[in-house]
C-alpha cells in the first residue's frame, strides 16, 4: 500500500498547464525519445511545484497510464546478469578445452587448492604428487564404508582402497585372525566380509537357539564335584577321585583320563576332588586330603607336579595367562609357578589371620578374601597387603581383572540403612577404592569383572536379580529378574547376558532390550558357566555330594534313583553351524 502525503493536483489543471506550454511539452517529448522511457515519464510528470517528492510524480504517471520505470530497471538488471552468466560459461568452456597447466612447485598450497576446485577436470594433487606409502598412511584411518566410497573417486584411489595391508589391519582391529600375517590370505577384504557374515550368523543362532548340544558324561554313579573350562578345554572332578579332561576341538580320548600321582595310587578309598582349574597349558585338581596334582594339557596322563599341604584345600585359583597356581588351606596360602626349565617352584608363602575362602589370581598379584578382609599377595612382598577391610562386613564374592578388583560386601546392622549391600571396585595399582555400586537388600552371590566388556561389571544376587553397572558413571545399566532362586553365575559380552541360577536354569538375555531370549533347565544348581563367541559351557553340580540313598545299604534309595534319572550334567552348546 502507498500513501500520498501531499494534495494531488486535479487532472484538468494539469491539462490546462500542458496546453499553455506546448513548446515545453514538445521539447520534453523529443528529449524523452532520445534518452529513454524513464526521462520521458519524469518530464511529463513535472509539476509547477519542483519540491514535491518523486514518488508523487511516479503515482501521477501511473494514473495517466504510463509504464513504470521499475520495469525497465528490472529488465536492464536481467540483461546484465545474462551477459555475466554467458561470459562465465564461455570462460569455463575455454579452460576445459585448454591443456592442463602444470602446477609450479613454488605455488602456495592455497593457490593449488583453489585451482583444483575451479578446474573440474584437473587431477588432484593427492593422486599425482603424494607418495603411495603416505597416502596409505592416510587411508588406514578410514572405516569400511569410507574406503568403499573412496574406491569410487578415481582409479588411483581405488587401488589405495583395495590395498591388502589396509584390509589386513582392519581384520586385526576387529579381532579377526590374530597372529596371522599379510601373506596368509590373497584377499583380506573377502576374508573380513566372510568373518562378519559368520559373526552375524552366529549371533542370529544365539538369539534363536540354533545349534547343537553335546553332553560330557562320565561313568554313572560318580557324582560330579567341580568343573572348569578355558577355551576348548573342559576338566571335571568326581567323588571317586577321577579327573577327566576334554578337548572339544580334537576329542583326544587318550589324553582325557588324567592319572593321579603315584604317591596316591595305593590310597583307598580315594579322596573326593574338591577343586578343579584349567587354562591353556595346565590342569589342576585339589583333593580333600590336601594333595594337589598338576597336569599338562598337551601330554596329559601323568602329573607334572604334585604337592601336599596340611589340611583340606579351601580355595584354588589358576591364572588364565600363565601357569601360576594359588592354593589356600586353612590360614596358609602358597603361590607356585614353573621356572624357565619347567621345574615348579614355590614363589611365596603367607599366613593370614583368617581362613581364605575366595582367591583370584591376576598375575602378578593374587587377591584373597579372608572374612571381611581382602589381601593382595605378590611374590616380591614379604607379607600380604590389605586391600579392603570393614569390621563386621564379610566378603561374599570376589573377582579381579588385570587392573581392578571387584568385591561384594555384606552390610550388617546399622549399615543396612546406608543403601544395603554393595560392590566395591578397587584399583590394584593404587590400592584405593574407585567407586561403590549397588544397593541391594540381598547378598551379592557372584560378580564377573574379568570376562565383562570394557567399563562394565555384571553381578548376581540372592534376591534373584542380575545387575549390570557402568564403571565410568557408577550407574546401573540394567536389572533383570532372572531366576526363581539365587543367581549362582553370570557372564556378559557387548550384547547378551548369560546367567545361571540355583534352581538349575540357564537364561540368555539381550542386554539392550532386557528381554529373555531362551532358557534351559536342569535339576541341579548351575555352578559353572562360561561362553565365548560360538560356544557355551554349563555345569549343573549338586550341593550334596553323597546324597542319602546313594549307598546300597541305605534303607531309602529314592534320592539315589532320582540322581540316576537326572544326573549332574556338563553341556556344551555350539552355535556355529
Amino acid at each position: 500500500m502507498v500513501r500520498f502525503l501531499g494534495h494531488r493536483p486535479s487532472r484538468r489543471r494539469v491539462e490546462a498547464e500542458n496546453r499553455s506550454e506546448p513548446e515545453k511539452i514538445q521539447d520534453s517529448t523529443s528529449q524523452g525519445s532520445s534518452k529513454g522511457g524513464q526521462d520521458a515519464f519524469l518530464s511529463a510528470a513535472k509539476t509547477p511545484n519542483e519540491d514535491q517528492p518523486e514518488y508523487v510524480s511516479i503515482a501521477e504517471g501511473l494514473l495517466d497510464g504510463r509504464t513504470s520505470p521499475l520495469l525497465e530497471r528490472i529488465q536492464e538488471e536481467r540483461t546484465r546478469r545474462k551477459r555475466q552468466y554467458h561470459s562465465l560459461t564461455s570462460a569455463c568452456n575455454t579452460s576445459q578445452q585448454q591443456p592442463q597447466r602444470k602446477i609450479n612447485k613454488g605455488d602456495k598450497l592455497v593457490d593449488q587448492l583453489i585451482q583444483d576446485l575451479n578446474e573440474t577436470n584437473d587431477i588432484p594433487f593427492f593422486d599425482i604428487e603424494l607418495p603411495y606409502e603416505l597416502a596409505l598412511k592416510i587411508f588406514q584411518y578410514l572405516s569400511r564404508t569410507e574406503l568403499g566410497r573412496c574406491a569410487q573417486v578415481s582409479k588411483a584411489w581405488g587401488v589405495l582402497a583395495e590395498d591388502e595391508v589396509l584390509w589386513f589391519r582392519m581384520c586385526q582391529t576387529e579381532s579377526y585372525h590374530h597372529g596371522a600375517s599379510v601373506s596368509d590370505s590373497p584377499c583380506w577384504k573377502s576374508m573380513l566380509r566372510d568373518c562378519r557374515n559368520s559373526e552375524n550368523t552366529v549371533r542370529s543362532n544365539w538369539k534363536n537357539r540354533v545349534g547343537s548340544i553335546s553332553q560330557l558324561q562320565y561313568e554313572l554313579g560318580k557324582v560330579l564335584c567341580d568343573v572348569s573350562s578355558c577355551d576348548s578345554y573342559v576338566v571335571a572332578g568326581y567323588t571317586s577321585g577321577d579327573v577327566r579332561l576334554w578337548d572339544t576341538l580334537h576329542w583326544d580320548s587318550a589324553a582325557s583320563f588324567l592319572k593321579p600321582s603315584p604317591l596316591m595310587a595305593d590310597v583307598t578309598p580315594r579322596p573326593h576332588v574338591s577343586h578343579i582349574r584349567v587354562n591353556n597349558t595346565v590342569a589342576v585338581a585339589a583333593y580333600d586330603d590336601g594333595c594337589v596334582d598338576v597336569w599338562s594339557t598337551e601330554t596329559g596322563q601323568e602329573p607334572v607336579h604334585h604337592f601336599q599341604i596340611p589340611g583340606r584345600v579351601h580355595a584354588l585359583a589358576l591364572s588364565l595367562e600363565s601357569p601360576t597356581l594359588a592354593t589356600a588351606a586353612g590360614l596358609d596360602v602358597r603361590l607356585d609357578q614353573p621356572d624357565e626349565r619347567g621345574y615348579w617352584r614355590t614363589l611365596c608363602q603367607a599366613t593370614l589371620p583368617k581362613p581364605v575362602s575366595l582367591p583370584w589370581d591376576s598375575v602378578p598379584l593374587v587377591a584373597l578374601s579372608a572374612g571381611e578382609t581382602v589381601f593382595l599377595l605378590a611374590p616380591e612382598d614379604l607379607e600380604p597387603r590389605v586391600l579392603h577391610t570393614i569390621y563386621g562386613h564379610p566378603i561374599t564374592c570376589l573377582d579381579a581383572s588385570a587392573s581392578h578388583a571387584a568385591l561384594g560386601v555384606k552390610s550388617c546392622g546399622w549399615a543396612m540403612n546406608d543403601g544395603g549391600n554393595k560392590i566395591h571396585v578397587y584399583s590394584l595399582e593404587t590400592g584405593q577404592s574407585e567407586m561403590s555400586v549397588g544397593n541391594s537388600a540381598g547378598d551379592f552371590s557372584c560378580v564377573n569383572l574379568r570376562d565383562s566388556p570394557p567399563h562394565m561389571l555384571i553381578c548376581g544376587n540372592k534376591d534373584r536379580r542380575v545387575r549390570v553397572f557402568d564403571l565410568r558413571t557408577g550407574s546401573s545399566v540394567t536389572s533383570l529378574y532372572a531366576h526363581h532362586m539365587g543367581v549362582t553365575s553370570v557372564q556378559a559380552d557387548d550384547w547378551k547376558i548369560v546367567s545361571g541360577g540355583g534352581e538349575g536354569l540357564v537364561c540368555v538375555w539381550e542386554m539392550r532390550m532386557g528381554a529373555k531370549l531362551w532358557e534351559m533347565h536342569n535339576r541341579h544348581p548351575v555352578r559353572h558357566l562360561r561362553f565365548n563367541t560360538s560356544t557355551l559351557v554349563t555345569a549343573n553340580i549338586p550341593d550334596e555330594k553323597s546324597p542319602r540313598g546313594a549307598c546300597i545299604t541305605d534303607d531309602d534309595l529314592t534320592a539315589h534313583r532320582r540322581s540316576l534319572i537326572t544326573p549332574p550334567k556338563i553341556l556344551i552348546y555350539t552355535f556355529r553351524v
